[in-house]
């Protein structure tokens, strides 16, 4: 007889629960199963996403999802948090514009990745009424990019290009702001140079208001 795969077969709850600790979630699995919530999520947005489809997508069982979160509001959040801990790279290029550039080009490919760009804007609509969502929005995509303004300020002004008392959260609006509001609200794309034009516009807006 074929032994089962509990993490992928098929899924009608056991009629008895083995004890706590005793399955072994395969790493893969659960990297499938994350793939499958982003590719979900893009697809038919939260307020639709099922567990059932989930699992299809994933190629596993419902009891494999189940075993990992309980809802799918706790596998968002874990998504999110997962995304928060990967964290946006701080860059070190010896200048602030080179740093600016630097943040722009990883913040304009995360923005137009075909998925990220849908589900994002429906995780900002669901945060309204799922308060978890917008703490965990808000670690994912403010306090860890607030973490690297702050580095790119306190390296300007300590090479002479920011005077002491730089605003770092003024920095993130000037840097990220436009760029949001161009490839996440308008939709718009950017034309050849775009980034290299909007590094020295915040440049040249920090050291004015400075």
């Amino acid at each position: 007889m074929t032994k089962t795969d509990p993490e992928t077969a098929d899924n009608r709850p056991p009629s008895r629960r083995a004890p706590a600790g005793a399955a072994v979630l395969r790493e893969d699995v659960t990297d499938a199963i994350r793939g499958a919530v982003f590719e979900e999520l893009a697809a038919v947005g939260f307020a639709r996403m099922s567990i059932e489809g989930i699992a299809r997508r994933a190629g596993v069982g419902k009891t494999a999802v189940y075993r990992r979160w309980k809802s799918k509001l706790a596998m968002v959040l874990d998504l999110v948090s997962v995304f928060a801990e990967q964290g946006l790279p701080v860059p070190h290029t010896g200048s602030l514009y080179g740093d600016i550039r630097a943040l722009l080009a990883v913040a304009s490919m995360a923005l137009r990745h075909p998925i990220a760009s849908q589900v994002i804007p429906d995780l900002l609509v669901e945060s309204v009424r799922h308060p978890e969502i917008a703490d965990a929005i808000k670690a994912a995509l403010l306090d860890g990019q607030q973490g690297v303004a702050v580095v790119v300020v306190r390296e300007a002004v300590e090479r002479g290009e920011l005077p002491a008392g730089a605003d770092p959260d003024r920095a993130l609006d000037l840097i990220v702001g436009p760029l949001y509001w161009r490839l996440v609200v308008v939709k718009g794309g950017l034309p050849k140079g775009y980034l290299d034009d909007l590094a020295k516009s915040a440049v040249a807006a920090l050291t004015a208001v400075a």
